[in-house]
Formats: structure tokens, C-alpha cells, sequence
């Protein structure tokens, strides 16, 4: 795929880097000369422009790409690339990194944002999941909030040792997509025991998370 990046400070060329060696063609844009460094990623293609210039936009190229990051640390910024990119270049995929928590609720597809990002609430979140034992905890936000990735790690003495996939009673919009055991990834297929320790993880609606976490205790 061919990515468009606005914004090459140390997240989107950490982004770059990722991607390349993943075999996709990266651009990265960036209106401030001093992060126009060609030498750390010289497998991309790199831009010195204004990612809020339709011009500017027009010129680089954006209507080849298939996916548009808006990666800079200014979430205005950010909002006005991911509605360009949808808008005037009909960009398949925006991703739209969120600096500020506060400011998740705009973005959403009436800004052009398929996806987002929020680099504080996911730091937050896998702090609380490395810490927390046996209560539900939120990882990732899917589809503008139409549903969650959560995760529980079950304690020593639950009661659900040895209970089959199969007997688990989950709520309607939640369903069970992974059991890491000891280093290993487990489909959970329906005759799979669970057992003390599991780390479980969830594709929920945000509206069931209350009804999940009852069913797990």
C-alpha cells in the first residue's frame, strides 16, 4: 500500500519505519524544514509542504495513496489533514492521532477520521492492564466507538478454573477472540477450559462492558 504521513517528527517516522519494513511505500510530510531528514529513513519519500494546503496536498500526490495518517502533535492540525485527505482526495483509510483525550470526541468520521489514535488513553490502558487482575479492562476503541477491545486477566482463585468456552454465559455484542496462556495464543474453541492466569480478551460493545464483567466474576 502507499501511506501518507503528515507529520515526521519522532511519531511518524517511527510510524515510517514500521510500515517500510512491512513492505508498504511511505511518504512523509512536514511543513517544518528541520524534520525533513531523508538520512534516518531513506526508503521514504519525503515532503516539505504544509499537510493543510490542498495544494500542497495535490502536488504530493495524496490522491495515489491508499491510507492517510495525520501524525503530527497538534490535534487541530491533525483534524484539518484527516477532512482534506477524506474529502478532497477520497483517501480510503485516515487515521487520526489524538494528543489530547479531551479532544477524542471530534474525531470521527464527520471529520473524515475512519480511525484514531489516542497515544495518552492507550499508555493508560496498558499500564492498567499490567497492574490489574480480574477486572475488565479497556484496550483499544474499535470502529469509532461501535466496539472495544478489552482484556481481563483472571485470578488465582477464580471461579470460571476449568469452566469450557463453551459454558461461558457472555452477554449479546460481546465475544471472546483470544486466550494468551503462558506465551501462547489460543483460539477459544468451545471445548477449551479456562484457567487461573489466562489473560482473555474481548470484542464488546461499549454498552455490554457492565453485563461482560458481571459474567466474568
Amino acid at each position: 500500500m502507499r501511506i501518507a504521513i503528515a507529520g515526521a517528527g519522532s511519531v511518524g517516522r517511527s510510524i515510517a519505519g514500521e510500515l517500510i519494513e512491512n513492505g508498504h511505500q511511505v511518504m512523509l510530510i512536514d511543513r517544518e524544514p528541520t524534520n525533513i531528514r531523508p538520512h534516518l529513513i531513506e526508503e521514504a519519500e519525503w515532503v516539505l509542504a504544509d499537510a493543510c494546503e490542498v495544494t500542497s496536498l495535490e502536488d504530493a500526490g495524496i490522491q495515489t495513496c491508499d491510507v492517510m495518517i495525520a501524525a503530527t502533535g497538534d490535534d487541530k492540525v491533525n483534524l484539518v489533514v484527516a477532512l482534506l485527505a477524506k474529502t478532497e482526495f477520497a483517501v480510503n483509510r485516515v487515521v487520526g492521532r489524538v494528543n489530547d483525550p479531551r479532544n477524542e470526541w471530534l474525531f470521527t468520521e464527520a471529520w473524515g477520521v475512519d480511525v484514531s489514535v489516542s497515544t495518552p488513553r492507550i499508555l493508560a490502558a496498558l499500564v492498567e492492564e499490567a497492574v490489574s487482575v480480574g477486572d475488565l479492562v479497556r484496550l483499544f476503541t474499535l470502529r469509532q466507538g461501535q466496539a472495544n477491545l478489552v482484556e481481563v486477566t483472571l485470578p488465582k482463585a477464580t471461579p470460571l478454573a476449568g469452566l469450557a468456552v463453551r459454558d461461558l454465559k457472555l452477554p449479546r455484542d460481546a465475544a471472546l477472540v483470544a486466550i494468551l496462556r503462558g506465551g501462547r495464543v489460543i483460539v477459544p474453541q468451545p471445548d477449551v477450559p479456562m484457567e487461573p492466569a489466562d489473560e482473555l480478551l474481548f470484542v464488546a460493545s461499549t454498552e455490554v462492558e457492565d453485563e461482560l464483567r458481571e459474567a466474568l466474576h
